[in-house]
């Protein structure tokens, strides 16, 4: 079920900078028990919303390794978003009208922060289960890192402890496409569309990898010279999220995924970091994984004092943590037994 949490109070972010108020769309699913061993929350990924039954079928919902006939299910739209929760596109108290480019820069500690209060408004005490993937993983690790009491166990799939240099040099890239349209920074909520379609194409190329995009998108015509099934598919995606998210907030999240660092400010090396991880975590990775490949889970694995790492065979790179519903619910069945 949806629901809308309003905080009054300003909200000071890691910049210095601070919204005057606070909107948080999140989602519950199921019944919380008496003593509060049952909390699940959920931290969802760059363009997903608050939702997670809709986009996470199989590991969450009826039959899931998380259900809600067991499970009280929480999933809130990060800060920055364009699906209710306060973002560029939502309505400065000031103005009156949409932020659009104005809304000041975020981190993934500021998402944590945000969820805080959600936290604290649903008199949550604990969370038994907290989970995310890709830049939910991201959420989830500082969550424990700023909040470590509150958290219990910690399952992370296809995510990393700090963004690599690749990740930030593709985001660069994504953002390049996007400033390169000439809408950019127009007070329209069409701003940036032809760029964000640019940009969700080049994050198409490291979501999936070549093994799957030649098996699913080559051409059976050896004589065709245009028009090919792979270009198709690119233009396709790309208009499938200019359709239903925002170039703005696409921008600015990928700028907070850009400042993930679970060491940075706190006076110690990653690895360090990770050896505060007190929670018992199970790490899945995706072999063909280009975004967060293999290396950033055993990484992790190898610090974090009580994790079990395990691994996906898929051909669907990054995104194979969407689509490996049946792997990934047998896996976290398992552990959580």
């Amino acid at each position: 079920m949806e629901h809308f949490f309003h905080s009054k109070e300003p909200f000071l972010l890691e910049s210095g900078q601070s919204l005057p108020e606070l909107h948080i769309c999140y989602h519950t699913y199921g019944s919380l028990n008496a003593d509060q061993s049952n909390v699940v929350w959920v931290c969802h990924a760059l363009t997903a919303n608050a939702d997670v039954l809709d986009w996470w079928p199989g590991v969450v919902g009826a039959g899931g390794a998380i259900d809600p006939s067991r499970h009280f299910i929480v999933c809130a739209n990060m800060l920055g978003s364009c699906y209710g929760t306060s973002g560029p596109l939502s309505h400065s108290p000031l103005s009156q009208s949409p932020w659009y480019s104005t809304f000041p820069q975020v981190t993934i500690r500021d998402m944590v922060q945000a969820h805080q209060l959600l936290f604290q408004h649903l008199g949550l005490s604990r969370i038994h289960l907290l989970m995310g993937g890709s830049m939910g993983g991201y959420q989830a690790l500082e969550w424990c890192c700023m909040f470590p009491l509150q958290i219990e166990r910690l399952f992370l799939i296809a995510t990393s402890a700090k963004e690599s240099a690749w990740g930030i040099a593709i985001h660069t890239a994504q953002r390049m496409a996007i400033e390169t349209d000439a809408s950019w920074r127009d007070v329209t909520k069409e701003a940036g569309r032809q760029g964000l379609r640019t940009a969700r194409a080049i994050g198409m190329l490291t979501y999936r990898n070549y093994g799957i995009m030649v098996h699913n998108q080559s051409d059976i015509d050896s004589d065709k010279t245009d028009d090919f099934k792979a270009s198709s598919y690119m233009e396709y995606q790309g208009t499938k999220l200019a359709n239903r998210f925002h170039a703005y907030s696409y921008w600015l999240l990928t700028k907070a995924m850009d400042s993930h660092h679970i060491a940075r400010g706190r006076a110690c090396s990653v690895e360090e970091q990770l050896q505060r991880i007190h929670q018992p975590t199970l790490l899945i990775g995706i072999d063909s994984d280009l975004l967060c490949p293999p290396a950033e889970q055993a990484l992790m694995a190898d610090h974090m004092p009580h994790a079990q790492v395990e691994w996906i065979s898929s051909m669907y790179g990054h995104d194979g943590f969407l689509v490996e519903a049946t792997a990934i619910r047998n896996l976290l069945t398992q552990w959580l037994v």
